[in-house]
């Protein structure tokens, strides 16, 4: 091995000697070495466009273009429940958070200021394209398959809490807090303050009032 490496050593030094001694004996042929550029290929440049998956987008960005688009109400069932087409689809939507007195409800005749009620949202809402706002904190349907909703005007009016600040409405928690929960409460008690609606003196009975605050439905 030490011959070997020894050999190797020597022709190497010879074979600089022999380019030293050709380098000096002909000029010539150190600039033609120089002058030698070694063709090199440039390396194509690649671009990598990233593939997006639904999973890879985040909930909250998509919860949002939901909630964005625009829906048309189809008819007014009573004061806290309407009817929207989405997509073709006729869908049932009752309101979060919100509960008027009741006008078709087969099982009770039709409660204090429930009319005014109805015709108030009827006002509001008829034909009226919409936003629908679900809240994380509620489900999907209630147990009639109705879609649990906000519902907002295209210019931004919040159409649960306007009901209950008008006094068409009372605010309506069911079992779980709501979003919104204490600014509807706020809204009710202003609504109260200022005789508004089903809370003014010569609209209910103090019975009728009380019954209706302790039979919110669903």
């Amino acid at each position: 091995m030490k011959k070997l490496i020894q050999s190797k050593n020597l022709r190497l030094i010879i074979g600089a000697i022999l380019f030293l001694v050709l380098t000096s004996m002909f000029p010539e042929f150190k600039n033609e070495l120089e002058n030698i550029t070694p063709e090199i290929t440039p390396i194509p440049t690649i671009t990598v466009i990233p593939t997006i998956t639904p999973n890879a987008i985040p909930t909250k960005i998509i919860e949002a273009s939901k909630s964005s688009s625009l829906v048309k109400v189809t008819k007014i069932v009573d004061g806290d429940t309407i009817k929207v087409n989405i997509g073709g689809s006729i869908e049932t939507v009752r309101m979060i958070g919100v509960d008027t007195p009741e006008i078709k409800d087969p099982r009770k005749t039709v409660q204090c200021f429930g009319k005014e009620a109805s015709t108030r949202t009827k006002e509001l809402l008829e034909n009226q394209m919409v936003k629908l706002e679900a809240d994380s904190t509620q489900n999907d349907r209630d147990k009639y398959s109705r879609l649990l909703r906000y519902i907002y005007l295209e210019n931004g009016t919040f159409i649960n809490k306007k009901l209950i600040e008008e006094g068409y409405a009372f605010e309506y928690t069911y079992q779980i807090p709501y979003l919104y929960q204490a600014e509807f409460k706020a809204a009710q008690k202003l609504a109260k303050t200022n005789n508004l609606g089903l809370w003014n003196e010569n609209s209910c009975s103090d019975s009728a009032k009380q019954n209706l605050d302790s039979t919110k439905k669903n």
